[in-house]
């Protein structure tokens, strides 16, 4: 049957899009070979294909991604490069790939990663080449992904910080002074909690999925 499928190799068919509903077909896949077509975007239900931990699509024509792109939490190797003009950006969802340790994002026209860049704590390898990177700036990247990951996670947490000043300054206004040593508190937990992220090593689980790619 087709929905016990767990590789699919559909490359260099000129193809122009994926059908509509191959992600609820597809549910027991993991690993998705669609690289060098001419596919404009993938459909949304391809964030439901929950076992998915392949990605290639590299030489198409991909001007995105689905916003629910994070819900692929078991992907591990993700490969978007050489869309060239067309892929300008990702979603803030992309922080969501918590088990994604290969990424490739070269030959794009990307400006910026996601805020959310910085929660890909398991991410060891990274290819960012021949995009016109502002954030961050090429010197981080440069240094390599872990550089990078810390460079977004600081992002992050200026971000967080940034809003909670706003918020406290006007609840100040409106005489709630209370709230302050709450919020403090809870943007520590959020900075703490980042860092932990970034320098903590793999558990056994991820080593152990790692090696069955």
């Amino acid at each position: 049957m087709i929905s016990s499928l767990v590789e699919l190799d559909a490359s260099f068919n000129s193809l122009s899009y994926l059908p509509t509903n191959i992600g609820f077909e597809l549910r027991n896949l993991q690993k998705l070979m669609i690289q060098l077509n001419k596919i404009r975007s993938l459909p949304s239900s391809i964030c439901e294909m929950k076992s998915l931990r392949y990605l290639d699509a590299h030489f198409n024509e991909l001007r995105g991604l689905p916003i629910a792109i994070g819900k692929l939490t078991s992907l591990q190797v993700l490969n978007l490069s050489s869309n060239f003009s067309d892929l300008r950006e990702l979603p803030e969802t992309f922080g969501d790939l918590i088990n994604l340790r290969d990424l490739d994002l070269s030959n794009n026209q990307i400006h910026a990663l996601p805020d959310s860049f910085g929660r890909l704590h398991n991410l060891t390898k990274l290819n960012l080449d021949q995009n016109p990177l502002e954030v961050p700036p090429m010197d981080i990247v440069a240094q390599g992904v872990q550089a990078v990951k810390s460079f977004m996670s600081q992002r992050w947490i200026d971000i967080l910080a940034e809003e909670e000043r706003k918020t406290t300054q006007e609840l100040q206004e409106h005489g709630e002074n209370g709230w302050l040593s709450r919020s403090t508190s809870w943007l520590k937990n959020v900075s703490d909690n980042v860092t932990e992220m970034i320098m903590s090593p793999r558990t056994p689980k991820e080593a152990y999925l790692n090696q069955q790619l």
